[in-house]
């Protein structure tokens, strides 16, 4: 006999405005269960949990809780209000707790590697949700409701809640958009889409298959609706014997028909996401050589050297505080190293993407973030009205007008990227883009930034969007050790070799020896050589600076008319003079890297 429920909820009913959440929700959570919650962004994730807590938030339905079974809840913006300290927020949730001294809350701080006499508002971001988790373990309860748990920790810290999981003996319901995250560590799915919850008992990995199969099904059941309702219609229509002869039941099952259609709610559309892109950019984008720079006795990046080219999408990964920042800010030209140099590539114009949502005022609306008091934005060179871009994006036209306060964590990062998506840019620089997004969101971003024609530099602890992405992988290991890495994070973890993780030793590996001294005297590019590095640079400037005027000629309406051998001549100059470009800009890097080689 099956044991019984733990937590259940039967016939959940909840509203925002004349919107409906959740409607009839059916769920059960069983000891020791491991459970996957997944749904578009504002389908009610975060509330479902919420409810299942015990907050009396629901307009309908019931909720039932084992007697004496404890709950403990990972919310994405943990509330330190009323704590002066970690060990005393830790502390808390444990109705038997001794305080701070109590050994459990020792215990739990020194796994998390917390500093429990620290305040809350002096943590970073990944320490403060380290102490929301920590909340949440010290008791070991029966069941945790943990939303979005990955956000801010850095990968060393994700494999180690996932091996905490792993042994957990409790139940847990996991709320998150890291892919790799569930496959390891759910064995069933709750899917809440257009309101309901459905339940799939196997592992997160075979959740697209099975909710593609449904999301068909549905379609085709529609489509059957559909064709129906257009007989009965018909009929209604042309047959006025219906009337006379009393087939009101025909009638009635019509309007029923009509009603169930209203009724069905089809799939949520899919978000538009595409990147504005600009004049492109020159094929060696950034150039580091040598790099070096230290806060305080603290060495942040060491003898750090990378060539980044047009197209290459680099991700940095590495612990909180290793200095992911600190180099990409030192490669994008906003940050001067110590020692060495940076060289930025000609025409640059980048966009970043701050995942800590600056920019995003939470009293203002999104129309009023997009186009402040205007009706139309610039995206991607083109007036367009601000609802019909929001849209683009899944906002309901409602939440145009709704403080920014009020969207999910989500919708938030969706507007993010909608406001900085808009503008041209050949280099585009993302901060944890994906925290919070929903699967389907995850998927259009990539393939967004897989069609983009320029620079991607992307710092993620998300190991399945790194995987799908980039090309190739700086990794910062928090010594001051930099090194890249050919392809994604499992190409990384494959090429680095074990971790010495006790000791806090980074494995040696083998690095490029540098030229000798009597190589370095006697190597040089030569005279010709030399003067090519300064001409082409010049060269190809000279050719784009062409390229501007034959395009403004161009963009007359009236020069294919008025001279139709002129439009001709200029069209065909302009596909040479990008031939010339591509040509000097080729030559340019073979002779740097040459020159790099010699040593010089």
């Amino acid at each position: 006999m099956a044991a019984p429920p733990l937590l259940a909820l039967s016939g959940i009913r909840f509203h925002l405005g004349d919107q409906t959440i959740l409607d009839g929700v059916e769920l059960a959570i069983s000891p020791g269960e491991r459970l996957s919650l997944v749904g578009r962004n504002g389908a009610g994730k975060s509330t479902l949990l919420r409810i299942l807590a015990g907050q009396p938030i629901f307009d309908g339905g019931t909720r039932f809780a084992q007697p004496g079974a404890t709950i403990a809840t990972l919310p994405q913006e943990p509330d330190f209000a009323g704590h002066a300290t970690v060990a005393d927020y830790v502390s808390s949730v444990l109705a038997d707790s001794l305080g701070p001294s109590d050994y459990r809350i020792a215990a739990i701080l020194e796994e998390m590697k917390l500093d429990g006499d620290r305040q809350p508002g002096e943590l970073s971001g990944g320490e403060a949700r380290r102490a929301a988790l920590a909340r949440v373990l010290v008791g070991e309860p029966d069941v945790m409701l943990l939303d979005e748990p990955t956000n801010h920790l850095d990968l060393p810290t994700i494999e180690w809640l996932e091996e905490k999981l792993a042994r957990w003996r409790g139940a847990y319901v996991l709320v998150s958009h890291d892919r790799r995250f569930l496959t390891t560590l759910s064995r069933a799915v709750l899917w809440l889409d257009r309101g309901i919850v459905r339940r799939l008992d196997r592992g997160y990995g075979e959740f697209e298959a099975w909710s593609a199969d449904i999301v068909e099904r549905e379609a085709t059941e529609r489509h059957k609706l559909d064709r129906l309702i257009e007989r009965e219609t018909e009929w209604a229509g042309k047959s006025i014997r219906a009337r006379r002869t009393r087939n009101e039941g025909r009638l009635r099952a019509l309007n029923a028909l009509r009603q169930q259609r209203r009724d069905q709610i089809g799939p949520v559309g899919r978000a538009t996401i595409e990147a504005g892109q600009a004049e492109a950019s020159g094929a060696l984008v950034v150039t580091a050589r040598n790099i070096t720079k230290r806060w305080g006795d603290k060495v942040i990046v060491e003898d750090f050297s990378t060539r980044i080219f047009r197209k290459n999408r680099i991700g940095l990964i590495g612990p909180n505080g290793a200095g992911k920042t600190t180099l990409l800010k030192m490669l994008m030209g906003e940050l001067e190293p110590d020692s060495g140099a940076v060289k930025l590539g000609a025409n640059l114009l980048p966009v970043v993407i701050d995942q800590r949502r600056i920019g995003l005022d939470p009293d203002k609306t999104p129309w009023e973030i997009l186009a402040d008091r205007n009706d139309h934005v610039l995206v991607r060179g083109h007036l367009t009205h601000v609802m019909t871009y929001l849209r683009e994006y899944l906002f309901r036209d409602e939440q145009a007008r709704q403080p920014v306060r009020t969207l999910s964590g989500g919708e938030r990062n969706r507007l993010l990227l909608a406001k900085a998506l808009a503008a041209p840019s050949n280099m585009i620089v993302l901060d944890e883009p994906t925290n919070d997004l929903d699967a389907d969101t995850l998927d259009l971003l990539q393939e967004a930034l897989d069609d983009y024609d320029g620079t991607v530099l992307l710092v993620s602890h998300d190991r399945d969007f790194l995987d799908r992405l980039v090309t190739s992988t700086i990794a910062l290991e928090g010594d001051g050790t930099a090194i890249e890495y050919a392809g994604g994070y499992s190409d990384y973890v494959s090429q680095r070799g074990p971790r010495v993780e006790a000791t806090g030793v980074t494995p040696s590996r083998a690095k490029a020896k540098p030229a000798s001294p009597a190589r370095e005297t006697k190597a040089r590019l030569g005279y010709k050589r030399e003067r090519a590095l300064v001409e082409l640079p010049k060269k190809i400037d000279s050719l784009r600076a062409e390229m501007a005027t034959i395009n403004k000629a161009l963009a007359d309406p009236a020069l294919y008319s008025r001279d139709p051998k002129g439009f001709a001549d200029k069209s065909a100059r302009l596909g040479g003079a990008q031939a010339e470009i591509d040509a000097a800009e080729s030559e340019w890097l073979e002779l740097e890297m040459l020159k790099e080689e010699l040593g010089g």
